[in-house]
């Protein structure tokens, strides 16, 4: 399905055939949508499960201008409009936990409920289009001194296009272990990265560059899951763990992976998100 979202021709699925809450997964820099399929199929019983292309990727229009987590967070706000969804929960992996974080703080109750909610120990979701996080294998902020990579990763890619950081980027998303064990899976993940539109895909780049929100966590009043996988070399679990204390309330997991933790640990992933989303439906 498509639609056009703040101008951007925009791939989803909507599978609201259960008519339970909606659960609408995000995927990383570099995926599409089908990353979520396993996942998708597993909770499409019990929730409606929304999964889209984030701008510049997999089948949705690449930007003209650059944009940065506003807009992406934006881009998701008019997609849920456009489906007569008002709240929702959001499951995000890497880029996509930043586009959840973003979303939830620009669609976070009041100031006035989210004190009124922090004195009395419980969390304030129901005046949040967010009724719950779950924030995989991500960060709340780039750090300075990583800038100049994601300039430089923008800029290789631009020249020479993405089969330049296949093979770096699949060791750094899928253990040796599962790469080798879950050929197909991971051929299917890579063909997707290498058919990601080079200019959207280093627009991302510069959107991560200067992404920050950690000193505006504290306000989030959203039960929150953060997942991160115990290999990861690109977002180490301390930084997602990090993240996780800004935020009132939230959980903590690490689960035996690299990068793509909901993917190479499906079953364990499912499991901590089913009891997750059953404390807060």
């Amino acid at each position: 399905m498509q639609a056009t979202v703040n101008g951007i021709d925009t791939r989803y699925v909507f599978d609201d055939r259960s008519g339970g809450p909606v659960l609408t997964f995000i995927h990383q820099l570099g995926g599409d949508l089908t990353v979520w399929d396993t996942l998708a199929g597993h909770f499409r019983h019990r929730y409606s499960v929304l999964r889209y292309d984030v701008r510049g990727h997999g089948a949705s229009a690449v930007s003209r201008e650059a944009f940065g987590f506003r807009e992406l967070a934006a881009d998701l706000a008019a997609l849920l409009d456009a489906q007569g969804i008002e709240k929702t929960h959001l499951v995000g992996m890497s880029m996509g936990g930043m586009i959840a974080q973003q979303f939830a703080l620009d669609h976070a109750t009041s100031d006035t409920t989210s004190h009124a909610h922090a004195q009395s120990g419980t969390t304030a979701s129901a005046n949040s289009r967010a009724r719950s996080l779950t924030l995989c294998d991500t960060a709340s902020r780039t750090a300075p001194e990583a800038c100049a990579a994601w300039n430089e990763r923008a800029a290789l890619v631009r020249r020479e296009g993405l089969a330049a950081l296949a093979d770096t980027t699949m060791a750094r998303w899928l253990t040796a272990g599962f790469r080798l064990t879950h050929r197909d899976t991971a051929a299917q993940i890579c063909d997707v990265l290498l058919r990601t539109p080079a200019e959207g895909y280093a627009r991302a780049c510069e959107a991560l560059r200067d992404f920050d929100v950690h000193e505006q966590l504290a306000r989030l009043r959203v039960p929150t899951l953060a997942v991160a996988g115990r290999h990861d070399s690109g977002t180490p679990p301390a930084l997602t763990e990090a993240m996780a204390q800004a935020i009132p309330g939230a959980r903590f997991e690490l689960l035996d992976a690299a990068h793509l933790a909901p993917v190479e640990e499906c079953h364990s992933f499912a499991a901590l998100l089913e009891t997750f989303l059953g404390q807060h439906v």
